[in-house]
């Protein structure tokens, strides 16, 4: 069976037209759990105000000077701050990453499926998928730094990282060797909407600030749903295109 990027995105289209509303109440169900999550575990306001607002810190653009500047009780409010948002964040990806794919195994086996159903499915999964998502943004981090390209390569690379551990009940390490031989098999296929996920990430961390016009929480919920709906769209076309090549 020949199979063409055009066919793969005309796939996703129709999976994403029919499935709209399913996906959307996912979406929004991750954004709202990663914001309660982030809200209990962060410091409060009037913490963080309180230890962070001082004349001790750098007024520098170098993350390396600021961080240098700060106290050490200002260091550990940061390091509390960063380890809510990161732990949030990735709690609510694994439980989208994991709903996603419970939804598109039960739609193409023609079973009945809601969004509650694929979210309460996907909960065994998502300690696997918090350490595998953990272990693949240090590792692209670590990329990134040396100007940008090896990170890019790496993001491609494990994006199907995450499909292989819940389809095919893969371990963390096992998903990521066979996410890089099928990716390097098939860079024509993911390559291309890959690094659109990832430019689409840096626009939203790039012009993101615009969004909290209304109010800081408002804007990161806005912000993670977006965040998270593009994410459903990738996720959507990597496990489509996934299937279709293991035919």
């Amino acid at each position: 069976m020949s199979i063409t990027a055009k066919s793969v995105y005309r796939d996703t289209g129709d999976f994403l037209r029919y499935q709209f509303i399913t996906i959307l109440l996912i979406v929004l169900s991750c954004t709202v759990i990663t914001a309660v999550i982030g809200h209990v575990l962060s410091p409060s306001e009037e913490q963080f105000s309180s230890v962070m607002d001082a004349d001790n810190l750098a007024e520098t653009n170098n993350p390396f000077e600021l961080v240098q500047s700060m106290t050490l009780e200002q260091q550990k409010m940061l390091l509390h701050t960063s380890a809510a948002a990161t732990v949030a964040g990735l709690t609510g990806y694994a439980l989208l990453i994991g709903a996603l794919v419970v939804l598109m195994q039960r739609v193409t086996a023609r079973q009945p499926v809601s969004a509650l159903s694929a979210m309460g499915a996907s909960v065994p999964t998502a300690p696997k998928l918090f350490l595998l998502l953990l272990l693949t943004i240090f590792i692209v981090q670590l990329g990134m730094l040396f100007l940008y390209v090896p990170g890019i390569f790496l993001a491609i690379f494990l994006a199907l990282a995450p499909i292989l551990l819940v389809q095919e009940k893969m371990g963390v390490f096992a998903s990521m060797r066979s996410s890089m031989r099928f990716s390097r098999a098939n860079m024509r296929f993911v390559a291309p909407p890959v690094v659109a996920w990832l430019l689409t990430k840096f626009l939203m961390l790039r012009y993101g600030h615009h969004l909290i016009a209304f109010s800081p929480e408002g804007g990161a919920i806005i912000a993670n749903a977006l965040s998270n709906l593009f994410s459903a769209v990738l996720l959507i076309y990597l496990f489509r295109l996934y299937m279709l090549m293991r035919k």
